[in-house]
């Protein structure tokens, strides 16, 4: 799920980048793609990867 998100983030960065958009400093493409990094990072390390049942 977590990955899913990563790349929606990467493709709004993307957009943001491409298409030249100036947003405020909070929304710019660079702080969105180190969003998108840290959802992919949280992904790779195992977080929100899925309902366990432990015994």
């Amino acid at each position: 799920m977590l990955g899913i998100v990563a790349a929606v983030l990467f493709f709004f960065a993307f957009l943001i980048n491409a298409a030249e958009i100036s947003t405020n400093d909070v929304f710019s493409s660079t702080n969105v793609m180190l969003l998108g990094l840290l959802c992919l990072a949280l992904q790779v390390a195992g977080v929100g990867g899925g309902w366990s049942r432990r015994r």
